[in-house]
Order: C-alpha cells, then sequence, then structure tokens
C-alpha cells in the first residue's frame, strides 16, 4: 500500500530500516477509517520522526514521553504543531493496539483493587454512575502512580504523599476542580482505612473553600448569543454541525455531554420532540422542539451531516469518521466565539446553558419549570444558574408601598 500511496517517494519508505513499521501503522490508519490523504501525511510525519530521532529504534516498546518529546521537536508554530500532536496521537493508537506503548502502570494488586473492590464499592455503596466512577478511579489512579512511583504498597502512604500531590494539581486547576479532586481522594482514603489498607487514617484533608455567587453571572446577552450563531458561516459540513450544536446549547441549554449522546433516532418528527439522554442525572428528558428547529434539523440532516451508519447525530469532519465527544462540543464553542470576533474570552461553552436559563427567567418561567428544562433534582442546583447582577436584581425588585399622609402624621 506504501507504493500505491506514494508512486514517485515509495522506495524511500520501503528502504528505510523503518519498513515494516511504517507498513503496519499504514494498514492499521486504513482498517481505522482514515482516508488515504490523512494516511499519507501521518506516514510522512511518523517517517521524519522516526528516522531523525535517536531514541525511537525500530521495533522498540515507546513510551508516551519519548514520543511526546520527539513530536514536539517540530512544533513550531500552531499548524504546524496540531499536524504533528494529531499524527502523535495517531501513531500512539497503534501502539498501544499493539501492546507496544509504554505506560506508568500500577502493580497487580492496584489494578485489582480499583477496577474490582473500589469500583464495586463506588457502585453498589457510594451508588455513582458509571460516569462518576470512571472520574473517581482516574484521580486515585494517577495519585497513586505519583505517590508509588519508586514502588512500594498502599500501606506505605502517608500525609505528605497527599500534600505533594495536592500541590502539583493546584498549581494548574482552579480551586473549584480542586474540591472535585480532593472529594475523589479523599472517598479512596476513607475506604482504605475502613479496609485497614493504610495504617492510619489520611482523608483529614482541607477543601478549597468556594463562596456562592463569588463569580459573576456567567449568562451572556440574548442579543450576543444571537450574534454568536449568525456568526457561524454553514457554507461547509462543519460549519452547519457548529451551528446546530450552538443552536440546541442556547435554545434547549443542554450540556455538552447530552450533545455528545444525541442520537438522529431520538428525534420524534411526528411529535416534534427530541429524548436527550442526561447522563449526570441517569435519565431521560423529553423535549418539544419549535417548528424552526425542526427545519434547521432537516437542513443539517441534507446538507451538514456526512453519510453514515452510524447513530450519532454529530459525527467528527475529520476522519476517521464517529461521534463527538463532549469536549470536542466544548472545543466547538471556544472555536467559534474566536472566529466571531465578539467580546467572549473568558466563557466556556456553559455560558450558552447559562443564557437559556435566564432567558426563562426574564421571560416570566418559574424556577421550578425552569430546574425540570434543565433536568435538575433541586432547585439550589437551578439558583446557581440564576445569578444576578446590579441591574438585574433592581429590575425585579417590589416596589415600596407609600404611607397615607394621616398615618405618617400619627405617627410624627
Amino acid at each position: 500500500m506504501l507504493r500505491e500511496l506514494f508512486p514517485r517517494s515509495g522506495k524511500k519508505y520501503l528502504r528505510s530500516r523503518f519498513d515494516r513499521e511504517l507498513q503496519e501503522f499504514c494498514g492499521w490508519l486504513d482498517a481505522a477509517g482514515y482516508s488515504k490523504l490523512n494516511i499519507r501525511d501521518h506516514l510522512r510525519r511518523v517517517f521524519t520522526v522516526l528516522t531523525r530521532s535517536r531514541k525511537l529504534g525500530a521495533d522498540r516498546p515507546r513510551s508516551r514521553q519519548s514520543l511526546h518529546r520527539a513530536f514536539g521537536r517540530y512544533c513550531t508554530c500552531i499548524r504546524t504543531s496540531q499536524n504533528f500532536r494529531g499524527s502523535e496521537h495517531a501513531y500512539a493508537r497503534y501502539l498501544s493496539s499493539r501492546g507496544r506503548l509504554l505506560q506508568a502502570s500500577l502493580n497487580k494488586s492496584l489494578v485489582s483493587l480499583l477496577d474490582g473492590q473500589y469500583q464495586r464499592y463506588l457502585v453498589d455503596v457510594r451508588g455513582f454512575c458509571q460516569t462518576t466512577v470512571g472520574q473517581h478511579q482516574s484521580t486515585v489512579s494517577e495519585f497513586l502512580r505519583y505517590a508509588l512511583r519508586g514502588g512500594g504498597d498502599v500501606a506505605t502512604l502517608t500525609g505528605a504523599h497527599v500534600e505533594r500531590y495536592l500541590a502539583k494539581k493546584s498549581r494548574r486547576l482552579t480551586r473549584q476542580s480542586m474540591q472535585q479532586i480532593v472529594a475523589h481522594l479523599r472517598g479512596f482514603l476513607r475506604y482504605a482505612s475502613a479496609k485497614r489498607l493504610i495504617p492510619e487514617p489520611l482523608d483529614a484533608i482541607d477543601t478549597p473553600r468556594t463562596y456562592r455567587d463569588e463569580l459573576p453571572p456567567r449568562a451572556l446577552p440574548w442579543s450576543l448569543v444571537k450574534k454568536l450563531l449568525r456568526s457561524v458561516d454553514r457554507s461547509s459540513k462543519a460549519g452547519w454541525r457548529d451551528f446546530m450544536i450552538l443552536h440546541l446549547m442556547a435554545y434547549y441549554g443542554l450540556r455538552p455531554s447530552e450533545i455528545a449522546a444525541l442520537r438522529v433516532d431520538a428525534i420524534d418528527w411526528d411529535a416534534k420532540t427530541c429524548r436527550v439522554e442526561q447522563r449526570k442525572t441517569q435519565s431521560d428528558l423529553i423535549l418539544p422542539l419549535s417548528d424552526r428547529t425542526l427545519a434547521l434539523l432537516r437542513q443539517y440532516l441534507r446538507r451538514g451531516r456526512p453519510e453514515s451508519a452510524l447513530p450519532q447525530l454529530f459525527l467528527r469532519a475529520r476522519r476517521p469518521t464517529g461521534g463527538l465527544r463532549h469536549y470536542a462540543v466544548c472545543d466547538v464553542f471556544y472555536k467559534r466565539a474566536a472566529q466571531s470576533g465578539l467580546p467572549l474570552d473568558g466563557y466556556s461553552s456553559y455560558c450558552l446553558r447559562h443564557s437559556f436559563a435566564m432567558r426563562l427567567l426574564q421571560r416570566g418561567v418559574g424556577v421550578k419549570a425552569i430546574g425540570d428544562l434543565l433536568g435538575h433534582r433541586s432547585l439550589e442546583a437551578t439558583c446557581v444558574y440564576l445569578r444576578l447582577d446590579t441591574s438585574a436584581l433592581r429590575a425585579v425588585a417590589l416596589p415600596v408601598p407609600r404611607v397615607r399622609s394621616s398615618l405618617a402624621a400619627r405617627h410624627a
């Protein structure tokens, strides 16, 4: 296949010491659904990195760190960085599928603990869904790799390990994110203490303090939301996809994870509804769709969605074809916000969900109804979305009744 992809320069690849490596990588890319253009580009970059790197020998197991350093030498600008990092990601996936990607791993006893006993504890005792269980396990695995990187057992953990790990994480995470990390770590250490896996309790960790309403309102003015939607160029398939994603988030308050989970068969064209799988609450929400949204969805399916048998409503624009992940939906907002030229610095995709809630409130919809549409289980969660600034509070203030003159004279 290398001769077909490189009719003129194919001999250069076949005569190198990486010929078998490149042929296997080429076959893996083709089986994964990459286009021929993508395969050629990835092979050129990987060949460049392999032939010019002294530490990446043929048929040797490679670590993520060594790959990151080797590919990083060619990331001299934004464009080349995106291209080479994309090839690095594809090559790492290929090595992982062949069992040749070295990773900092835990010993078998710790892997058995996390994937067996602790996982069952999180599901059966604490009642977490699989997504939350995965988040807890990811944090705990990272902590154990960091704390026990020189070898050792859980019984050797000390408070110093916990402090150093949290100090490292706090340098790049906000206090709100650190609260989740501390909660994950505290839950595991409490479990380890109860099961006598550690000699003394280590779960007495101070949680970073956050205060309600300490952050400014995250809702955008609705006029700015409409300008953002109008700024999306729908002349391409990716433009149509991004426009529909932002439209559903703005007009229906959907989360990025809910957008990524939407399926084509979730739309009931006759009933004019959409079934939304709420992964955060493990429940389904039936939303009524307006005629305008239905018309836009029909145009998207006709003009913007690639022809594919995949069930997901929104697919990747690049090969290999597949459904979007929730972080890709967040990236759509960042990309379109930057291209719009609007003052959206510091905002995330969740601002559209907050704008949806504020728009309903300003139209006189009750807080309970807003919470139902957002999929909240408590009014307190809904109130977080309805943080009001000073001008909004002034607008909803109740008028002070005027005191009659006779009553005022009596008290004078």
